[in-house]
């Protein structure tokens, strides 16, 4: 491949002060006219401008002086490659204010970027288009020529011009609305004057919508636009949005700058939500909720997706980071404190656990990758920028912001907080901005400890063996970087400052020591610590490293998950060490079957969620033997004792975490074959498609699975024809998400097509796609094949956005021979994807890393699974 030629940021010669934006865009033709009037600042003396600028088409372009004459631009040079233009002016712009003057014209695009066209269906049945934004991270240039860098704020007046039958919507409230001179069918919308902000927050939406408001108890005018007709859909983000501004204002002492926040679904949509300051974009997904038909993980990831975004109106919009490279600042932090904020909103829902669950274990296992990154990677090239927003700056980022809250406390964690945001509120901080103000508020060495964790990547595995000297335990730790290859073999190890707790029998939920390990060994001394009791690490799963036990301290700590007298997030976390520690062949995969069994009297939803997924895991690997069937037995012997205690129906006094948990049981029942739920799923199957009975939210996943899993042509038919029916997007991405469970392969090809099909929005593609390679062998082979034999349509879709690189994941992590790692990479050298590059990278790592486990561990396993059928031996 050519060198791509350095990165630059913009020069800095010219800066806006305030860009006024005017916007006409054209529903039926998918352009729009755009005007710019920008109040610069001339910093030194030039002749030209430089700006960001995308498949825009500049019209003409002139900067008048404070006070003086017009001077008209004389050449556009625009560089593609760089997404830049260059303004060249006949004279010498002189130092000083002045107004720049730019007409233009682009295209409402359907790539779910920049100022894009997003399709919809009106109650009557016709389909039509809404104009809507997204800009981060550097797609605002699509939409006008901008200084399109997050540290070059500025304010914002902008006006659109749109049908007077359309509700246009922007970052501030509406200031004025009248007819447009040309045309009596259009009307000029007018918005008042934002704060000082960067250009990737900027939005404007276009199109017909329902709202359900309220007033937050600060007076914040809350809103959420719903499709037409589905205003009642819209009533339960209202309720969590206006508990959580309130919540956010107490938290940070720092009010809710702006006088109103709208949050919108929008049909078409990449990510899961954008947090654009005041007018939040969401996946219709993660907004709407109807009372009958959402299942309870529905409401949670609404409610969680809300916090986020809503943090992000302090932490992001506020205070924005100074460049790309501490984008985890964003991420990291919102998806941290989204978890707070639906504690706060939802006790009953236990989701710190869930956390560990969902962004810890999720974020260990892609750090433990040798093509990991740092948290902080510097970054320049857009294709570069799409690339880290990832589980590393997200869920990486969470996790080492929950550690630090643990270290600090949260007393001199939101301290520490007011200060930074009361100090760089409307400017641009670093990561080193927060280390300081916590440092300030906490007297701790934050920054000294932080560094360790986001300017190297990977963390570290503790290994901890005990003596016993007389009424003591004597602990020894010792820290390697943990691999997911095995043991580190490099030459210097770096080193980690790692916060330990301790907590032993005596109190399991109360730490009986903490400490700083900041060197490579570590010897403890815990008092009054008898030879019967266990002694456990990382209290709570906070800390972000793994840890191995001495046989004697695992052998000690096995009762205790038996008898539940472990705390539930502390069970999950000693399982998941262990299965990531035999996945990387440090210990035997037969030793962590043997703990798995011990879970049989296990009651938490989120332990079993992360059993269940590491269970699949096992699954998807021995899916390349000859005995995958009998894990399927070892599956079912696990799951059959909680599946007969739940039971198909809720039982009276049952909440949302029982919900889920029957969910996941039935589903991984069915999947597996067991044969009363299969024969129950198929039941109640029928009554729900003849109307009869319908299903309860929480039930169909689950028996969509498993009838499809065992099903045949007819039943593929029937699950397409409720896809069709179905009214919410809700219930078509459930069915969407469970349709590769088909296991003929004629019917999986009919799926793959289905696929790419006017049926399904571009954005659920990827998860059609993902469902069938990760359902079974001939599935995963199916995928990669169309993947391969669709990769232009597909490449085109998603180009630059991180949809692309989920796609490729989801289509090859499975595999689990070498030469598919090289096939994967031989074809991904002659179809590039820039902004998926380091996620081709460790998908070729994950192939090459199942090989090496199925090699390793496969005849044991296949031993163990037989042996713990074979009836005793006669003595």
């Amino acid at each position: 491949m050519p060198e791509k030629r350095p990165f630059e940021r913009l020069p800095a010669e010219v800066s806006p002060l305030n860009y006024g934006l005017c916007l006409k865009p054209d529903l039926l033709d998918f352009t729009f006219e755009g005007k710019l009037e920008a109040a610069v600042q001339v910093r030194q003396a030039t002749n030209q401008i430089v700006m960001n600028c995308a498949d825009i088409d500049i019209i003409t372009a002139s900067y008048a002086p404070e006070g003086d004459e017009e001077i008209h631009a004389t050449g556009f040079n625009y560089q593609n490659e760089d997404e830049k233009v260059t303004l060249s002016f006949p004279s010498t712009l002189q130092k000083g204010t002045g107004t720049l003057k730019i007409d233009f014209v682009g295209e409402l695009n359907d790539k779910m970027k920049g100022f894009y066209r997003s399709k919809y269906t009106t109650p009557s049945g016709d389909t039509r288009y809404a104009a809507v934004t997204q800009f981060e991270a550097t797609d605002a240039r699509r939409a006008f020529p901008c200084w399109d860098e997050p540290a070059i704020k500025a304010t914002f007046d902008i006006s659109l011009v749109v049908p007077k039958d359309r509700v246009a919507l922007s970052n501030m409230n509406v200031t004025d609305r009248k007819p447009y001179p040309d045309d009596e069918n259009l009307v000029e919308v007018k918005f008042a004057r934002t704060p000082v902000m960067s250009t990737y927050l900027v939005a404007f939406v276009v199109g017909e919508y329902d709202f359900v408001e309220t007033r937050s108890s600060d007076g914040v005018l809350i809103r959420v636009y719903t499709p037409v007709g589905k205003a009642e859909q819209g009533k339960f983000a209202l309720e969590v949005a206006a508990k959580t501004l309130p919540f956010y204002k107490g938290y940070f002492n720092v009010p809710y700058p702006l006088p109103k926040i709208d949050l919108i679904a929008i049909a078409d949509f990449a990510a899961g939500a954008m947090e654009n300051w005041g007018l939040v974009t969401y996946r219709e997904t993660a907004l709407l909720i109807d009372p009958k038909n959402s299942c309870s993980s529905s409401r949670q990831w609404v409610a969680l997706v809300v916090g986020h975004e809503l943090a992000h109106q302090w932490f992001g919009n506020l205070v924005t980071m100074e460049w790309w490279t501490h984008l985890w600042l964003n991420e990291g932090f919102a998806s941290w404190i989204e978890y707070l904020c639906v504690d706060h909103c939802f006790p009953e829902y236990d989701i710190w656990t869930q956390f560990v669950s969902a962004d810890y274990t999720r974020a260990q296992e892609l750090d433990a990758l040798d093509n990991s990154h740092p948290i902080e990677v510097s970054v320049g090239h857009p294709s570069e920028v799409d690339e880290i927003f990832d589980a590393i700056s997200y869920s990486k980022g969470a996790s080492v912001i929950r550690m630090l809250h643990d270290y600090i406390g949260d007393e001199d964690f939101r301290k520490g907080m007011h200060l930074y945001l009361t100090r760089f509120q409307q400017r641009n901080a670093a990561t080193e901005d927060l280390w300081e103000s916590l440092e300030k508020a906490s007297g701790k060495p934050i920054a000294a400890v932080m560094n360790t964790w986001t300017k190297q990547m990977g963390f570290p595995l503790i290994y901890v063996e005990a003596e016993q000297q007389e009424e003591d335990k004597v602990l020894k730790l010792v820290q390697k970087k943990f691999c997911a290859s095995g043991p580190y073999s490099g030459e210097d190890c770096p080193l980690w400052m790692v916060p330990i707790s301790i907590c032993t029998s005596d109190d399991p939920s109360c730490a009986k020591m903490q400490v700083l390990m900041d060197k490579p060994e570590l010897t403890l001394v815990l008092k009054d610590v008898k030879p019967g009791q266990w002694v456990k690490l990382n209290l709570g799963t906070v800390g972000f490293y793994r840890t191995q036990y001495s046989p004697d301290l695992l052998e000690s700590l096995i009762p205790a998950i038996q008898d539940l007298s472990l705390p539930p997030v502390d069970r999950l976390g000693l399982q998941n060490d262990l299965f990531s520690l035999a996945r990387a062949g440090i210990i035997s995969t037969v030793d962590v079957l043997k703990v798995m069994e011990a879970f049989v009297n296990e009651p938490n939803y989120t332990v079993w969620s992360d059993l269940s997924c590491n269970l699949g895991i096992l699954s998807t690997l021995l899916s390349h033997t000859d005995f995958y069937e009998e894990i399927q037995v070892f599956v079912k012997d696990v799951f059959s004792p909680i599946g007969e205690r739940l039971g198909w129906d809720p039982k009276p006094g049952e909440g949302h975490l029982d919900a889920l948990l029957r969910g996941l049981v039935l589903g991984k029942l069915g999947k597996a074959g067991h044969k009363a739920t299969l024969e129950e799923a198929r039941r109640r199957f029928k009554d729900h498609v003849e109307g009869k009975h319908i299903l309860s939210a929480d039930l169909r996943s689950p028996v969509y699975v498993t009838v499809l899993k065992h099903g045949d042509g007819a039943t593929l038919d029937t699950m397409l024809k409720l896809h069709k029916q179905a009214e919410m997007q809700e219930e078509k991405n459930r069915i969407e998400r469970v349709l590769g469970a088909i296991s003929q392969p004629e019917l999986i090809q009919k799926v793959l097509t289905f696929a790419l099909s006017e049926e399904v929005r571009p954005q659920d593609t990827v998860s059609v796609i993902g469902g069938v390679a990760g359902s079974s062998k001939q599935g995963r082979r199916a995928a990669w094949k169309f993947v391969k034999d669709n990769w232009e349509e597909l490449y085109n879709r998603y180009q630059g956005g991180f949809l692309i690189s989920r796609l490729i994941k989801l289509s090859v992590d499975g595999f689990a021979i070498d030469k598919m790692a090289a096939e994967v990479k031989a074809f991904f050298e002659t179809h590039p994807a820039p902004s998926a590059e380091r996620t081709v990278q460790q998908c070729c790592e994950n192939i090459l890393l199942n090989a090496a486990w199925l090699n390793r561990d496969a005849e044991s396993i296949h031993q163990y699974l037989l042996q713990r059928k074979a009836p005793p031996a006669m003595v």
